[in-house]
């Protein structure tokens, strides 16, 4: 398995009115490309800190994180307009929360990557190799696509409001989806759904990382889902433990 993101001495410090609090000491990882990883731990162990470093949410205090696509990429090493791109078209986020946009259909909503892609310039678009989905064309159908693939295709045309919790947190992981991204990053994706629900998508998950090759990394307090992943890690004190 090839490595798709190599972590070095990564740490993490918040300034506070009390001094600095550092969150993560010295974070050593590789993820394989179309690996699954569960990272566990308890709250304030610095998992979510973790992840939204990983996916260029938030910049590290100290250490390195190497992106292999079609060769070495350091994203903190980009521009502004170059690490937008480059978020926007290698990664996918699924939250704990939806985040979707109320005023909008779950179609809509799935499309809003696409929109962003082809709000970016011809020289952003084309950096990090430019997506089929450029198009209207194209987008609306992939978007189509992957609502029908997540059991959605007869609500497309719904507001959040109109839909279940499970039904919402499946319009934003067709919405991480949507332009093919390399890996995937979601926090507690099934923290706000019932058992049965929380079960259901997370198959979804995994067969779509069967199926596709995209690799996920799930934060997550369920150790019954986190076992069915290739790989679990435990964080504790901001450090990190292989199981």
């Amino acid at each position: 398995m090839n490595n798709l993101v190599t972590v070095e001495g990564l740490t993490k410090t918040f300034n506070t009115p009390a001094g600095g609090l550092q969150v993560l000491k010295g974070i050593d990882m590789t993820l394989g490309a179309g690996e699954m990883v569960g990272i566990v731990g308890a709250s304030g162990a610095g998992k979510s800190t973790l992840l939204h470093i990983l996916g260029t949410l938030d910049t590290p205090t100290e250490g390195r994180i190497t992106y292999n696509i079609d060769g070495p990429v350091d994203p903190f090493s980009l521009g502004n307009g170059a690490i937008a791109a480059f978020r926007n078209r290698m990664i996918g986020f699924v939250f704990q929360f939806h985040y979707l946009l109320p005023e909008f259909s779950a179609l809509e909503n799935v499309m809003m990557p696409g929109l962003l892609y082809r709000g970016l310039s011809s020289a952003e678009r084309s950096r990090f190799g430019d997506s089929k989905y450029g198009g209207m064309k194209e987008l609306t159908g992939r978007a189509e696509h992957l609502l029908g693939v997540l059991g959605l295709q007869d609500r497309k045309g719904h507001k959040p409001g109109e839909l279940s919790g499970g039904e919402q947190q499946r319009v934003a992981v067709a919405r991480a989806l949507l332009l093919e991204p390399r890996i995937v990053f979601a926090d507690e994706p099934t923290g706000n759904l019932d058992t049965a629900t929380g079960e259901g998508l997370f198959k979804q998950v995994m067969d779509i990382n069967r199926d596709l090759g995209i690799t996920f990394v799930i934060v997550t307090h369920n150790e019954s889902l986190s076992k069915r992943c290739h790989r679990v890690v435990e964080m504790v004190d901001g450090k990190m433990l292989n199981r």
